[in-house]
């Protein structure tokens, strides 16, 4: 065998020659002579070769296989495990799926519109405004008279406006239908008049033209109907004479020039 270095430097542990039964001595290091004087006592250290590995512990070998026993199942289970297929590639998308979906989408956004602009049952305000009578013939005709005073900007005159028409086609031979803007300066007496705080402003006339009652602001539609019905059954009083629900403050009407004085609306 090869002659083993020990891990402390210096020292060599004899070489042991093959076929033989002992240690071939060797000879003792020839004497030094040491100055007399104060001896310095030298310190052996040892140095690990470079090249060799720190001997395992018993506690590290046993965790060690510890380890490799663990980690076999993971290794098995994977192997085991069925491989995943690769992901296909994404759908094509449907060109006449998007356009259907586009031409809904179109015609939500109108139908939006459309009742936002309350533009509901095919009648406006302005519709209802251009079948309104004159506020001039209506107080010379001898009939009773509704008069509604109310702006193109009004939120609750809009979404009014298809209950009032309803009632309207019931009892256009027997009562006046008058649509007086506030945005008209022609209307201030009868603004005043009237005491117009809020719109819109149902005033309800006898057939001479005196007031009888008003209801102001978005009520239930009986509210309207029950007065109307009064009026043509000609009683002398209304049921509801004074009722007040939510509505738009006629301070924010804006005023603009008459195009055509001779215009009721």
């Amino acid at each position: 065998m090869a002659s083993v270095a020990s891990r402390c430097s210096g020292l060599l542990l004899p070489e042991l020659q093959p076929g033989l039964a002992g240690f071939r001595s060797r000879s003792p290091p020839p004497l030094v002579h040491l100055r007399r004087g104060r001896r310095r006592r030298r310190t052996l250290s040892c140095v690990a070769p470079p090249d060799s590995a720190e001997p395992k512990t018993d506690e590290q070998e046993v965790k060690a296989d510890l380890g490799e026993e663990k980690a076999q199942p993971s290794i098995s289970s994977s192997s085991n495990s069925t491989p995943q297929e690769p992901a296909g590639e994404p759908p094509v998308p449907d060109k006449d799926l998007n356009r259907r979906v586009a031409l809904l989408s179109t015609l939500g956004a109108v139908g939006l519109f459309a009742s936002q602009r309350f533009k509901l049952g095919g009648f406006s305000l302005k519709d209802l405004a251009a079948n309104a009578v004159p506020y001039e013939e209506a107080l010379s005709n001898g009939k009773p008279t509704v008069v509604e005073f109310y702006a193109d900007w009004c939120e609750v005159c809009r979404e009014l406006a298809p209950d009032i028409y309803k009632v309207e086609e019931q009892y256009r031979d027997r009562i006046n239908f008058v649509m007086l803007n506030v945005d008209n300066t022609k209307w201030e007496q009868e603004l005043d008049e009237f005491g117009v705080e809020g719109i819109p402003h149902f005033a309800f006339l006898d057939k001479e033209g005196n007031e009888e009652g008003n209801v102001v602001g978005k009520l239930p539609k009986q509210y309207f109907l029950d007065n109307v019905v009064a009026l043509a059954s000609g009683d002398a009083t209304i049921p509801h004479a004074r009722a007040v629900g939510q509505y738009s403050s006629a301070e924010f009407r804006k005023v603009h020039q008459v195009a055509d004085p001779r215009s009721h609306g």
